[in-house]
Protein backbone atom coordinates (compact mmCIF):
# COMPACT_ATOMS: atom_id res chain seq x y z
CA UNK A 1 0.00 0.00 0.00
CA UNK A 2 1.54 3.28 -1.32
CA UNK A 3 3.17 5.35 1.68
CA UNK A 4 0.79 3.52 4.40
CA UNK A 5 2.87 2.72 6.66
CA UNK A 6 0.57 0.00 7.13
CA UNK A 7 1.08 -2.75 10.06
CA UNK A 8 2.01 -5.21 8.16
CA UNK A 9 5.11 -3.59 6.47
CA UNK A 10 5.87 -2.12 10.31
CA UNK A 11 6.09 -5.54 11.69
CA UNK A 12 8.94 -6.14 9.32
CA UNK A 13 10.52 -3.02 9.80
CA UNK A 14 10.69 -4.00 13.30
CA UNK A 15 11.74 -7.56 12.95
CA UNK A 16 14.56 -6.27 11.23
CA UNK A 17 15.57 -3.27 13.32
CA UNK A 18 15.35 -5.61 16.28
CA UNK A 19 17.90 -7.88 14.16
CA UNK A 20 20.30 -5.26 13.50
CA UNK A 21 20.75 -3.94 16.79
CA UNK A 22 21.59 -6.84 18.59
CA UNK A 23 24.92 -7.04 16.15
CA UNK A 24 28.34 -5.10 15.97
CA UNK A 25 29.64 -2.28 18.58
CA UNK A 26 30.07 -1.71 21.92
CA UNK A 27 28.85 1.08 24.05
CA UNK A 28 31.75 3.17 25.56
CA UNK A 29 29.79 6.12 26.95
CA UNK A 30 32.31 7.05 29.74
CA UNK A 31 34.22 3.64 30.62
CA UNK A 32 35.71 3.68 34.13
CA UNK A 33 37.83 0.27 33.51
CA UNK A 34 41.64 0.42 32.74
CA UNK A 35 42.32 -2.69 29.53
CA UNK A 36 38.53 -2.93 28.85
CA UNK A 37 38.99 -4.88 25.75
CA UNK A 38 42.81 -6.60 26.40
CA UNK A 39 44.08 -4.00 23.84
CA UNK A 40 47.53 -4.16 25.97
CA UNK A 41 47.86 -7.66 24.57
CA UNK A 42 47.36 -8.37 28.31
CA UNK A 43 45.50 -8.75 31.85
CA UNK A 44 47.28 -5.56 32.52
CA UNK A 45 44.89 -4.02 35.25
CA UNK A 46 42.80 -7.06 35.97
CA UNK A 47 43.20 -9.97 38.19
CA UNK A 48 42.72 -12.82 36.46
CA UNK A 49 42.96 -16.66 37.88
CA UNK A 50 44.15 -18.34 34.89
CA UNK A 51 43.66 -16.11 32.54
CA UNK A 52 45.29 -14.77 29.23
CA UNK A 53 44.70 -11.80 26.13
CA UNK A 54 44.57 -13.89 23.32
CA UNK A 55 43.65 -12.69 19.49
CA UNK A 56 40.99 -15.31 18.22
CA UNK A 57 37.94 -15.41 19.10
CA UNK A 58 37.82 -11.88 19.59
CA UNK A 59 34.89 -9.29 19.71
CA UNK A 60 36.69 -6.35 18.38
CA UNK A 61 40.34 -4.90 18.24
CA UNK A 62 42.94 -7.39 18.09
CA UNK A 63 42.56 -9.27 21.85
CA UNK A 64 39.96 -10.79 24.11
CA UNK A 65 40.66 -12.67 27.43
CA UNK A 66 40.45 -16.13 27.75
CA UNK A 67 40.30 -18.15 30.78
CA UNK A 68 40.16 -21.65 31.37
CA UNK A 69 38.64 -22.37 34.99
CA UNK A 70 40.15 -25.59 36.64
CA UNK A 71 39.57 -25.34 40.76
CA UNK A 72 38.15 -21.77 40.66
CA UNK A 73 35.54 -20.31 38.77
CA UNK A 74 38.23 -18.41 36.98
CA UNK A 75 37.48 -14.96 38.10
CA UNK A 76 38.63 -12.21 36.27
CA UNK A 77 38.09 -8.42 38.40
CA UNK A 78 38.65 -5.00 38.25
CA UNK A 79 38.44 -2.74 41.17
CA UNK A 80 37.97 0.93 40.46
CA UNK A 81 36.73 4.29 42.24
CA UNK A 82 33.34 5.40 42.07
CA UNK A 83 31.27 7.94 43.37
CA UNK A 84 28.09 7.68 46.46
CA UNK A 85 24.87 7.11 45.33
CA UNK A 86 24.98 7.09 41.26
CA UNK A 87 24.04 4.31 38.84
CA UNK A 88 26.33 3.02 37.00
CA UNK A 89 25.76 0.91 34.11
CA UNK A 90 28.06 -2.60 33.41
CA UNK A 91 28.11 -4.92 30.05
CA UNK A 92 30.45 -7.17 28.38
CA UNK A 93 30.74 -9.47 25.53
CA UNK A 94 31.43 -12.93 26.55
CA UNK A 95 31.65 -16.73 25.08
CA UNK A 96 31.46 -19.84 26.52
CA UNK A 97 29.43 -22.21 29.00
CA UNK A 98 28.70 -20.84 31.56
CA UNK A 99 29.96 -16.95 31.88
CA UNK A 100 28.89 -14.96 34.51
CA UNK A 101 29.06 -11.16 35.02
CA UNK A 102 28.80 -9.26 38.27
CA UNK A 103 29.29 -6.20 40.63
CA UNK A 104 30.94 -8.01 44.09
CA UNK A 105 28.15 -7.19 46.57
CA UNK A 106 25.70 -6.59 44.12
CA UNK A 107 24.35 -7.81 41.05
CA UNK A 108 25.20 -10.73 38.47
CA UNK A 109 24.07 -12.28 35.32
CA UNK A 110 25.18 -15.50 33.26
CA UNK A 111 24.35 -16.79 29.73
CA UNK A 112 25.69 -20.02 27.96
CA UNK A 113 26.85 -18.90 24.31
CA UNK A 114 28.84 -20.70 21.47
CA UNK A 115 29.41 -16.99 20.27
CA UNK A 116 29.78 -13.57 21.43
CA UNK A 117 27.06 -12.47 23.67
CA UNK A 118 26.46 -9.25 25.14
CA UNK A 119 25.73 -9.29 29.29
CA UNK A 120 24.24 -6.50 30.62
CA UNK A 121 23.09 -5.06 34.19
CA UNK A 122 23.15 -1.63 36.10
CA UNK A 123 23.71 -1.00 40.33
CA UNK A 124 23.08 2.16 42.35
CA UNK A 125 26.54 2.57 45.01
CA UNK A 126 25.41 3.20 48.53
CA UNK A 127 25.87 6.52 50.30
CA UNK A 128 29.54 5.69 51.39
CA UNK A 129 30.65 3.29 48.42
CA UNK A 130 33.50 4.58 46.86
CA UNK A 131 34.88 1.74 45.12
CA UNK A 132 33.51 -0.72 42.94
CA UNK A 133 34.82 -4.72 41.96
CA UNK A 134 33.28 -5.93 38.44
CA UNK A 135 33.94 -9.40 37.08
CA UNK A 136 33.69 -11.92 34.90
CA UNK A 137 34.15 -15.82 35.80
CA UNK A 138 32.87 -19.16 34.32
CA UNK A 139 32.49 -22.28 36.53
CA UNK A 140 34.78 -25.12 38.18
CA UNK A 141 36.02 -27.21 35.33
CA UNK A 142 33.93 -25.83 32.84
CA UNK A 143 35.98 -25.37 30.17
CA UNK A 144 37.45 -22.12 28.08
CA UNK A 145 35.46 -18.79 28.16
CA UNK A 146 36.11 -15.48 26.24
CA UNK A 147 35.61 -11.81 27.54
CA UNK A 148 36.12 -8.92 25.52
CA UNK A 149 35.17 -5.29 25.41
CA UNK A 150 34.20 -4.91 28.77
CA UNK A 151 32.36 -1.51 30.12
CA UNK A 152 31.55 -0.40 33.74
CA UNK A 153 29.54 3.20 32.56
CA UNK A 154 29.35 6.36 35.22
CA UNK A 155 31.38 9.01 36.88
CA UNK A 156 34.49 7.87 38.21
CA UNK A 157 35.47 8.61 41.84
CA UNK A 158 38.17 10.70 43.03
CA UNK A 159 41.60 10.20 43.08
CA UNK A 160 43.21 9.67 47.39
CA UNK A 161 44.02 12.99 48.83
CA UNK A 162 42.49 15.24 46.22
CA UNK A 163 39.33 17.08 47.48
CA UNK A 164 35.60 15.73 47.58
CA UNK A 165 33.43 17.30 44.68
CA UNK A 166 32.21 20.80 45.20
CA UNK A 167 28.45 21.96 45.30
CA UNK A 168 26.45 21.44 42.18
CA UNK A 169 26.45 24.70 40.17
CA UNK A 170 24.36 26.94 39.13
CA UNK A 171 23.67 29.15 36.12
CA UNK A 172 23.57 32.52 36.62
CA UNK A 173 23.12 35.85 34.19
CA UNK A 174 23.50 34.40 30.90
CA UNK A 175 24.30 36.65 27.05
CA UNK A 176 24.31 36.61 23.89
CA UNK A 177 27.88 35.10 24.30
CA UNK A 178 28.41 33.84 27.96
CA UNK A 179 27.23 32.01 31.12
CA UNK A 180 27.68 32.74 34.20
CA UNK A 181 28.06 30.18 36.96
CA UNK A 182 28.40 29.31 40.63
CA UNK A 183 28.76 26.87 42.86
CA UNK A 184 29.39 25.48 46.30
CA UNK A 185 32.65 24.88 47.64
CA UNK A 186 34.41 22.16 48.20
CA UNK A 187 34.92 20.71 52.26
CA UNK A 188 38.71 19.87 51.47
CA UNK A 189 41.74 21.09 50.61
CA UNK A 190 41.73 23.20 47.17
CA UNK A 191 43.94 25.01 45.12
CA UNK A 192 41.25 25.96 42.76
CA UNK A 193 38.49 24.75 40.36
CA UNK A 194 38.27 23.30 36.24
CA UNK A 195 35.24 24.00 34.40
CA UNK A 196 34.29 21.49 32.36
CA UNK A 197 32.11 21.04 28.97
CA UNK A 198 32.31 17.52 28.67
CA UNK A 199 35.63 16.41 28.88
CA UNK A 200 37.09 19.91 27.78
CA UNK A 201 38.31 22.35 30.58
CA UNK A 202 36.67 25.77 29.92
CA UNK A 203 37.61 27.92 32.35
CA UNK A 204 40.19 27.83 35.83
CA UNK A 205 39.63 29.41 38.53
CA UNK A 206 40.57 29.67 42.64
CA UNK A 207 36.83 31.02 43.55
CA UNK A 208 33.47 29.38 43.19
CA UNK A 209 32.09 31.30 40.48
CA UNK A 210 33.51 31.85 36.67
CA UNK A 211 31.30 33.10 33.59
CA UNK A 212 32.28 31.10 29.81
CA UNK A 213 32.52 33.89 27.79
CA UNK A 214 33.44 34.19 24.16
CA UNK A 215 30.35 31.42 23.06
CA UNK A 216 27.69 31.32 19.85
CA UNK A 217 24.44 32.96 20.57
CA UNK A 218 21.51 30.74 20.96
CA UNK A 219 23.65 28.01 21.99
CA UNK A 220 23.41 25.18 24.41
CA UNK A 221 26.22 24.41 26.62
CA UNK A 222 26.29 22.13 29.75
CA UNK A 223 28.93 22.05 32.13
CA UNK A 224 30.26 20.67 35.62
CA UNK A 225 33.11 21.45 38.07
CA UNK A 226 35.48 19.67 39.83
CA UNK A 227 37.99 20.68 42.83
CA UNK A 228 41.73 20.26 42.40
CA UNK A 229 44.52 20.17 44.92
CA UNK A 230 48.14 18.88 44.64
CA UNK A 231 46.68 15.65 44.98
CA UNK A 232 44.71 15.22 42.07
CA UNK A 233 41.48 16.13 41.05
CA UNK A 234 37.79 15.69 42.89
CA UNK A 235 35.26 13.82 41.18
CA UNK A 236 33.14 16.36 38.57
CA UNK A 237 29.54 17.69 39.70
CA UNK A 238 26.19 16.87 37.71
CA UNK A 239 26.09 19.25 34.63
CA UNK A 240 24.10 22.42 34.91
CA UNK A 241 22.92 23.91 31.27
CA UNK A 242 21.83 27.18 29.56
CA UNK A 243 21.15 28.17 26.18
CA UNK A 244 22.91 31.78 25.15
CA UNK A 245 20.53 34.34 24.02
CA UNK A 246 19.97 35.73 20.67
CA UNK A 247 17.78 33.15 19.29
CA UNK A 248 15.31 33.71 16.44
CA UNK A 249 11.65 33.91 17.55
CA UNK A 250 10.01 31.46 14.97
CA UNK A 251 6.61 32.16 15.97
CA UNK A 252 6.02 28.97 17.25
CA UNK A 253 4.38 28.69 20.57
CA UNK A 254 6.37 27.14 23.49
CA UNK A 255 4.70 23.65 23.26
CA UNK A 256 3.50 22.91 19.73
CA UNK A 257 1.72 20.34 17.75
CA UNK A 258 3.16 18.95 15.12
CA UNK A 259 1.27 16.77 12.25
CA UNK A 260 2.08 15.25 8.83
CA UNK A 261 -0.79 15.86 6.23
CA UNK A 262 -1.01 13.15 3.35
CA UNK A 263 -0.93 15.53 0.63
CA UNK A 264 0.46 13.56 -1.68
CA UNK A 265 -1.44 10.25 -1.49
CA UNK A 266 -4.36 8.50 -0.52
CA UNK A 267 -4.18 5.75 2.08
CA UNK A 268 -6.95 4.01 4.38
CA UNK A 269 -6.98 7.39 6.50
CA UNK A 270 -8.30 8.99 3.60
CA UNK A 271 -7.66 12.65 2.46
CA UNK A 272 -8.24 15.73 4.27
CA UNK A 273 -8.27 19.18 2.81
CA UNK A 274 -5.96 21.59 4.08
CA UNK A 275 -8.39 23.82 5.22
CA UNK A 276 -10.31 21.10 6.87
CA UNK A 277 -6.99 20.66 9.54
CA UNK A 278 -7.91 21.95 13.05
CA UNK A 279 -6.30 25.35 14.34
CA UNK A 280 -4.82 22.97 17.20
CA UNK A 281 -1.86 22.07 14.49
CA UNK A 282 0.90 24.13 15.24
CA UNK A 283 2.61 22.82 12.12
CA UNK A 284 1.53 20.98 8.64
CA UNK A 285 4.19 19.23 7.37
CA UNK A 286 3.02 18.49 3.47
CA UNK A 287 4.12 14.37 3.13
CA UNK A 288 5.89 13.79 0.85
CA UNK A 289 8.12 15.72 -1.60
CA UNK A 290 10.12 12.58 -3.81
CA UNK A 291 12.67 12.71 -6.34
CA UNK A 292 12.41 11.79 -9.76
CA UNK A 293 14.81 8.79 -8.92
CA UNK A 294 16.83 8.12 -6.11
CA UNK A 295 20.17 9.47 -6.86
CA UNK A 296 19.22 12.46 -8.69
CA UNK A 297 17.93 15.22 -6.40
CA UNK A 298 15.34 16.12 -8.35
CA UNK A 299 12.33 16.68 -5.82
CA UNK A 300 8.90 16.79 -7.16
CA UNK A 301 5.38 17.36 -4.85
CA UNK A 302 2.77 16.44 -6.91
CA UNK A 303 -0.57 16.71 -5.22
CA UNK A 304 -2.99 14.05 -4.94
CA UNK A 305 -4.84 13.44 -7.76
CA UNK A 306 -8.73 13.26 -8.30
CA UNK A 307 -9.01 9.56 -8.98
CA UNK A 308 -7.00 9.27 -6.10
CA UNK A 309 -8.47 11.44 -3.46
CA UNK A 310 -11.66 12.77 -5.17
CA UNK A 311 -12.11 15.05 -2.22
CA UNK A 312 -9.05 17.01 -3.45
CA UNK A 313 -9.10 20.80 -3.41
CA UNK A 314 -7.84 22.89 -6.38
CA UNK A 315 -4.57 23.97 -6.05
CA UNK A 316 -6.39 28.00 -5.62
CA UNK A 317 -7.54 26.50 -2.68
CA UNK A 318 -4.99 25.09 -1.36
CA UNK A 319 -2.71 27.95 -1.68
CA UNK A 320 -5.73 30.03 -0.33
CA UNK A 321 -5.71 27.54 2.88
CA UNK A 322 -1.99 27.83 3.38
CA UNK A 323 -2.27 31.22 3.77
CA UNK A 324 -5.17 31.06 5.89
CA UNK A 325 -2.88 28.76 8.40
CA UNK A 326 -0.11 31.11 8.24
CA UNK A 327 -2.45 34.26 9.27
CA UNK A 328 -3.30 32.45 12.54
CA UNK A 329 0.49 31.73 13.17
CA UNK A 330 0.81 28.03 11.66
CA UNK A 331 3.89 26.59 9.41
CA UNK A 332 3.40 24.85 6.75
CA UNK A 333 6.66 22.53 5.43
CA UNK A 334 7.16 20.29 2.85
CA UNK A 335 8.85 17.26 3.85
CA UNK A 336 10.77 15.18 1.85
CA UNK A 337 11.26 11.79 1.58
CA UNK A 338 8.85 9.48 3.99
CA UNK A 339 8.75 5.50 3.49
CA UNK A 340 8.86 5.76 -0.32
CA UNK A 341 11.30 8.43 -1.16
CA UNK A 342 14.61 7.44 -0.51
CA UNK A 343 17.34 10.33 -1.42
CA UNK A 344 20.48 9.70 -1.59
CA UNK A 345 22.20 13.13 -2.63
CA UNK A 346 25.48 11.14 -3.65
CA UNK A 347 27.10 14.09 -6.05
CA UNK A 348 27.33 17.40 -6.23
CA UNK A 349 24.95 17.85 -8.89
CA UNK A 350 22.31 15.77 -7.19
CA UNK A 351 23.02 18.77 -4.55
CA UNK A 352 22.37 21.15 -6.65
CA UNK A 353 19.38 19.78 -7.89
CA UNK A 354 17.97 19.29 -4.40
CA UNK A 355 18.53 22.79 -3.71
CA UNK A 356 16.61 24.13 -7.00
CA UNK A 357 13.89 21.76 -6.77
CA UNK A 358 12.99 22.51 -3.45
CA UNK A 359 13.37 25.71 -3.69
CA UNK A 360 10.54 25.67 -6.81
CA UNK A 361 7.96 24.08 -3.98
CA UNK A 362 9.03 26.26 -1.19
CA UNK A 363 8.83 29.27 -3.53
CA UNK A 364 5.08 27.94 -5.52
CA UNK A 365 3.20 27.32 -2.81
CA UNK A 366 4.44 29.90 -0.24
CA UNK A 367 5.92 27.29 2.44
CA UNK A 368 7.69 28.62 5.90
CA UNK A 369 10.28 25.96 5.45
CA UNK A 370 11.21 22.18 5.22
CA UNK A 371 10.82 18.99 6.87
CA UNK A 372 13.34 16.15 6.49
CA UNK A 373 12.19 12.65 6.72
CA UNK A 374 14.67 10.56 5.20
CA UNK A 375 14.80 6.49 5.90
CA UNK A 376 15.26 3.69 4.71
CA UNK A 377 18.75 3.66 2.17
CA UNK A 378 18.68 7.76 1.89
CA UNK A 379 21.53 8.02 4.02
CA UNK A 380 24.41 6.05 5.59
CA UNK A 381 28.27 6.07 6.34
CA UNK A 382 31.35 4.68 4.31
CA UNK A 383 33.98 2.87 5.97
CA UNK A 384 36.33 4.88 8.06
CA UNK A 385 33.58 7.49 8.24
CA UNK A 386 33.99 7.99 11.88
CA UNK A 387 34.07 11.65 13.25
CA UNK A 388 30.66 12.91 12.97
CA UNK A 389 31.66 16.56 13.54
CA UNK A 390 33.53 15.66 10.32
CA UNK A 391 31.89 13.64 8.09
CA UNK A 392 33.08 12.15 4.65
CA UNK A 393 30.43 10.35 2.98
CA UNK A 394 28.77 12.38 -0.34
CA UNK A 395 25.22 11.45 1.20
CA UNK A 396 25.80 13.03 4.26
CA UNK A 397 28.42 16.29 3.16
CA UNK A 398 25.99 17.44 0.08
CA UNK A 399 22.81 17.01 2.73
CA UNK A 400 24.18 19.00 5.14
CA UNK A 401 25.73 21.63 2.32
CA UNK A 402 22.09 21.63 0.43
CA UNK A 403 20.46 22.55 3.59
CA UNK A 404 23.07 25.39 4.73
CA UNK A 405 22.33 26.75 0.87
CA UNK A 406 18.46 26.41 1.80
CA UNK A 407 18.77 28.12 5.36
CA UNK A 408 21.12 31.32 4.07
CA UNK A 409 18.63 31.60 0.95
CA UNK A 410 15.67 31.86 3.18
CA UNK A 411 17.05 33.64 6.04
CA UNK A 412 16.60 33.26 9.88
CA UNK A 413 12.63 32.79 9.59
CA UNK A 414 13.24 29.55 7.36
CA UNK A 415 11.44 26.59 10.24
CA UNK A 416 13.87 23.55 9.34
CA UNK A 417 12.67 20.20 11.30
CA UNK A 418 13.72 16.57 11.14
CA UNK A 419 11.96 13.50 11.71
CA UNK A 420 14.42 10.36 11.91
CA UNK A 421 13.52 7.02 13.28
CA UNK A 422 15.47 5.72 16.38
CA UNK A 423 17.62 3.71 14.44
CA UNK A 424 19.12 6.89 12.76
CA UNK A 425 19.91 8.61 16.06
CA UNK A 426 19.80 7.13 19.02
CA UNK A 427 21.08 3.82 18.19
CA UNK A 428 24.19 5.90 17.43
CA UNK A 429 25.18 5.41 21.02
CA UNK A 430 26.05 1.59 21.08
CA UNK A 431 26.18 1.60 17.17
CA UNK A 432 28.00 4.23 14.65
CA UNK A 433 28.05 3.20 10.69
CA UNK A 434 29.90 0.27 10.02
CA UNK A 435 31.95 0.19 13.67
CA UNK A 436 32.28 -3.76 14.44
CA UNK A 437 30.28 -4.95 12.03
CA UNK A 438 26.96 -2.89 13.01
CA UNK A 439 24.60 -1.71 9.36
CA UNK A 440 26.30 1.58 7.98
CA UNK A 441 23.16 3.36 8.57
CA UNK A 442 23.32 3.32 12.03
CA UNK A 443 23.28 6.61 13.90
CA UNK A 444 23.84 8.35 10.39
CA UNK A 445 21.60 11.30 11.23
CA UNK A 446 24.14 12.37 13.93
CA UNK A 447 26.16 14.46 11.63
CA UNK A 448 23.60 16.08 9.77
CA UNK A 449 21.17 17.21 13.12
CA UNK A 450 25.03 18.31 14.74
CA UNK A 451 25.92 20.47 10.97
CA UNK A 452 22.67 21.62 11.28
CA UNK A 453 22.35 21.99 14.79
CA UNK A 454 22.17 26.14 14.79
CA UNK A 455 19.28 25.83 12.36
CA UNK A 456 17.72 23.51 13.39
CA UNK A 457 13.67 24.29 14.56
CA UNK A 458 12.74 20.94 15.73
CA UNK A 459 13.68 17.61 16.21
CA UNK A 460 11.11 15.31 16.46
CA UNK A 461 12.29 11.91 16.55
CA UNK A 462 10.35 9.09 15.56
CA UNK A 463 9.76 7.11 19.19
CA UNK A 464 7.77 4.08 16.90
CA UNK A 465 8.55 1.67 14.05
CA UNK A 466 11.02 0.90 16.71
CA UNK A 467 13.02 -1.65 17.65
CA UNK A 468 14.39 -2.06 21.39
CA UNK A 469 17.16 1.06 21.73
CA UNK A 470 19.90 1.36 24.78
CA UNK A 471 19.58 4.51 26.86
CA UNK A 472 21.89 6.38 29.15
CA UNK A 473 21.04 4.32 31.74
CA UNK A 474 22.56 1.09 30.37
CA UNK A 475 19.29 -0.77 29.49
CA UNK A 476 17.19 -1.35 26.52
CA UNK A 477 13.74 0.27 26.16
CA UNK A 478 10.70 -0.60 24.31
CA UNK A 479 8.08 1.65 22.52
CA UNK A 480 4.83 1.93 23.43
CA UNK A 481 5.32 3.10 26.70
CA UNK A 482 6.30 6.15 28.65
CA UNK A 483 9.41 5.00 29.74
CA UNK A 484 10.30 4.76 25.97
CA UNK A 485 10.05 8.64 24.92
CA UNK A 486 11.30 9.97 28.31
CA UNK A 487 15.11 7.59 27.82
CA UNK A 488 15.12 8.40 24.09
CA UNK A 489 14.09 12.40 24.26
CA UNK A 490 16.73 12.56 27.22
CA UNK A 491 19.16 11.34 24.79
CA UNK A 492 18.71 13.90 22.62
CA UNK A 493 18.62 17.05 25.58
CA UNK A 494 21.55 15.29 27.73
CA UNK A 495 24.06 14.15 24.43
CA UNK A 496 26.22 10.80 24.59
CA UNK A 497 29.16 9.55 22.99
CA UNK A 498 29.01 8.29 19.74
CA UNK A 499 29.52 4.32 20.38
CA UNK A 500 33.49 3.00 20.51
CA UNK A 501 34.29 6.60 18.16
CA UNK A 502 35.25 8.33 21.56
CA UNK A 503 33.30 11.60 20.13
CA UNK A 504 30.59 13.13 22.01
CA UNK A 505 27.55 14.37 20.38
CA UNK A 506 26.58 17.52 22.19
CA UNK A 507 22.53 17.46 23.11
CA UNK A 508 20.19 20.06 21.78
CA UNK A 509 18.09 22.79 23.64
CA UNK A 510 15.11 21.97 25.14
CA UNK A 511 13.21 24.18 22.73
CA UNK A 512 14.36 21.89 19.41
CA UNK A 513 13.34 19.25 21.00
CA UNK A 514 9.89 16.79 20.12
CA UNK A 515 8.99 13.32 19.82
CA UNK A 516 6.96 11.93 17.38
CA UNK A 517 3.99 8.81 17.88
CA UNK A 518 1.42 7.57 15.51
CA UNK A 519 -2.27 8.87 15.99
CA UNK A 520 -3.67 5.91 16.49
CA UNK A 521 -3.41 2.31 16.56
CA UNK A 522 -3.65 2.31 13.10
CA UNK A 523 -1.17 4.90 12.19
CA UNK A 524 2.29 2.99 13.40
CA UNK A 525 3.29 0.25 15.78
CA UNK A 526 4.11 2.32 18.65
CA UNK A 527 1.01 3.27 19.59
CA UNK A 528 1.18 5.44 23.07
CA UNK A 529 -1.86 5.59 25.69
CA UNK A 530 -2.63 9.29 26.21
CA UNK A 531 -2.00 9.12 29.87
CA UNK A 532 1.57 7.51 29.33
CA UNK A 533 2.17 10.41 27.11
CA UNK A 534 1.16 12.71 29.65
CA UNK A 535 3.61 11.00 31.93
CA UNK A 536 6.38 11.06 29.98
CA UNK A 537 5.46 14.92 29.31
CA UNK A 538 5.44 15.21 32.91
CA UNK A 539 9.23 13.64 33.52
CA UNK A 540 10.62 15.14 30.90
CA UNK A 541 9.19 18.93 31.39
CA UNK A 542 8.92 18.40 35.03
CA UNK A 543 11.56 16.07 35.93
CA UNK A 544 8.38 14.73 38.08
CA UNK A 545 6.76 11.07 38.09
CA UNK A 546 9.96 9.62 36.04
CA UNK A 547 9.47 6.14 37.46
CA UNK A 548 13.06 4.69 37.94
CA UNK A 549 14.75 6.72 34.99
CA UNK A 550 16.62 9.87 36.04
CA UNK A 551 17.07 12.49 33.58
CA UNK A 552 20.74 12.66 32.37
CA UNK A 553 19.69 15.72 30.75
CA UNK A 554 17.25 17.67 33.60
CA UNK A 555 14.24 19.06 33.14
CA UNK A 556 13.29 20.78 30.14
CA UNK A 557 10.23 22.69 30.76
CA UNK A 558 11.23 24.29 27.10
CA UNK A 559 10.39 21.30 25.54
CA UNK A 560 8.83 22.19 22.02
CA UNK A 561 6.02 19.37 21.92
CA UNK A 562 4.56 16.10 19.90
CA UNK A 563 4.54 15.37 16.29
CA UNK A 564 2.19 12.64 15.45
CA UNK A 565 2.00 10.68 11.89
CA UNK A 566 -0.59 12.05 11.01
CA UNK A 567 -3.26 14.32 10.80
CA UNK A 568 -5.51 12.32 8.54
CA UNK A 569 -5.02 9.45 10.63
CA UNK A 570 -6.33 11.36 13.98
CA UNK A 571 -9.50 12.56 11.74
CA UNK A 572 -10.37 9.44 10.94
CA UNK A 573 -10.06 8.37 14.43
CA UNK A 574 -12.15 11.41 15.80
CA UNK A 575 -9.33 13.48 16.81
CA UNK A 576 -8.24 11.23 19.78
CA UNK A 577 -4.63 12.58 19.21
CA UNK A 578 -5.29 15.99 19.16
CA UNK A 579 -8.08 16.35 21.97
CA UNK A 580 -5.83 14.51 24.24
CA UNK A 581 -2.91 15.99 23.87
CA UNK A 582 -3.14 19.73 22.68
CA UNK A 583 -5.11 21.04 25.97
CA UNK A 584 -2.08 19.13 27.58
CA UNK A 585 0.57 21.08 26.07
CA UNK A 586 -0.83 24.30 26.42
CA UNK A 587 -1.16 23.35 30.64
CA UNK A 588 2.16 23.01 31.10
CA UNK A 589 4.38 25.74 32.63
Amino acid sequence: MRRSRSLAFLAVLVLTFAGLITGGGTANAANLLLNPGFEAGSTSGWACAAGAAVTTPVRSGGYAVSVTPGSTTGKCAQTVSVQPNTTYAVSAWVNGNPVYLGVTGGPSTWTAATAYTQLSLSFTTSSTQTTAEVYVHGWYGSGTFYADDISLDGPGGGTPGAPPAPGNPAVGTVTNSSIALSWGASAGTVTGYRVYEGGTVRATVTGTSATVSGLTACSSHSYSVAAYNSAGESPKTAEAGATTGGCVDTGLPKHALIGYLHASFANGSGYTRMADVPAAWDIVNLAFGEPTSVTSGDIRFTRCPVAECPAVESDADFVAAIRAKQAQGKKVLISIGGQNGQVQLTTTAARDAFVSSVSAIIDRYGLNGLDIDFEGHSLYLNSGDNDFRNPTTPVIVNLISALKTLKARYGAGFVLTMAPETFFVQTGYQYYGGLGGADNRTGSYLPVIHAMRDALTVLHVQDYNSGPVMGLDGQYHFMGGADFHIAMTDMVKAGFTVASTGFRFPGLREDQIAFGLPAAVSAGNGHTAPAAVHAALNCLVKNSGCGSYTLRGGASPALRGLMTWSINWDRYYGWEFQNAHEPFLNALP
